[in-house]
């Protein structure tokens, strides 16, 4: 009998764990056909096969990471019932796909408005500027699954909450990226416009680690917006006041009688491992402000 049970058990989690993860596979399938669409003038295969396009591989992984996100964000959490949870994954997975590539439109034009960005990574093959392009979704998707896990109430205030959640981290990630820009000794848009690997790689980074914090200051169940807000704008205050702090610490380590900054822009070839290492100590700064929050 106990023999029985146990079987009966493990059968009918087999099969929910098929439900979940066939479900999951078909909103990254349709999120595959949303990047299409949205990139209608770009020809994908051409470029991932043909053309061997190094920067559009970093965006299209990168949109692919942020995706695969979106979907952790719906299959995260305590069961509701498998249709309670199904008609969750359908709506939410949607509004998350729509999300992302939202995200891609607002922070290309406020962030890095200076450049014709698909130009950049699918005619003039700027691997920087694929790097910061995967980042720019990795980081959406982050703020994304802030926005879409923790309770909320009902289904409609719950896709209200997740809509005010995206928009709120849409703003601090371009707020936060800004007074990091203008904090760095550098010009970022002359160096990316160089095709600066390095400079690409460090900015990534930044936007990698202020997604994780905005993504760790939303996540939770909804209580009020002005506890909600709080924590959000204490978490990323900290991450504003801190990560540079970890920058310099880093570069004090790591590089000893060199800076950092002067690895990436000040040479005839820049520094893409002092980049690298700058881009750790950014998200390694997010990860650790998170565990001590």
């Amino acid at each position: 009998m106990t023999t029985e049970l146990f079987t009966n058990e493990w059968l009918n989690s087999l099969s929910l764990f098929s439900i979940y993860l066939a479900s999951a596979l078909v909103l990254m399938y349709i999120g595959k056909l949303a990047f299409k669409w949205s990139k209608s003038s770009i020809a994908i295969e051409d470029e991932l096969i043909e053309k061997d396009n190094l920067a559009f591989s970093f965006a299209y992984v990168g949109y692919f990471a942020g995706l695969l996100t979106v979907v952790g964000s719906v299959l995260y959490g305590d069961s509701l019932g498998l249709i309670t949870d199904l008609e969750d994954m359908a709506i939410f997975g949607l509004l998350g796909i729509i999300l992302l590539n939202l995200s891609s439109i607002i922070i290309d034009k406020i962030n890095l408005k200076k450049f014709s960005i698909w130009k950049e990574i699918t005619e003039d093959r700027n691997a920087g500027m694929g790097i910061i392009e995967g980042a720019n979704y990795l980081a959406s998707g982050l703020i994304i699954f802030g926005a879409i896990t923790g309770e909320s109430g009902n289904l409609l205030f719950g896709i209200y909450t997740a809509i005010a959640y995206w928009i709120i981290g849409q703003l601090l990630i371009v707020i936060a990226t800004w007074i990091f820009d203008k904090l760095t000794p550098y010009s970022l848009h002359e160096q990316i416009e160089k095709d600066n690997n390095a400079a690409g790689l460090a900015f990534a980074g930044l936007i990698i680690a202020v997604g994780n914090l905005i993504r760790n200051g939303l996540m939770g169940d909804f209580e009020t917006w002005t506890e909600t807000l709080s924590e959000v704008a204490y978490e990323v205050g900290i991450g504003l006041v801190v990560l540079p702090l970890i920058r310099t610490l880093v570069d004090r380590i790591l590089l000893p009688g060199r800076k950092i900054s002067d690895e990436i822009a000040n040479q005839d070839k820049p520094n893409v491992g002092a980049g690298l290492i700058e881009a750790l100590s950014y998200i390694g700064g997010s990860i650790l402000i998170v565990w001590c929050i």
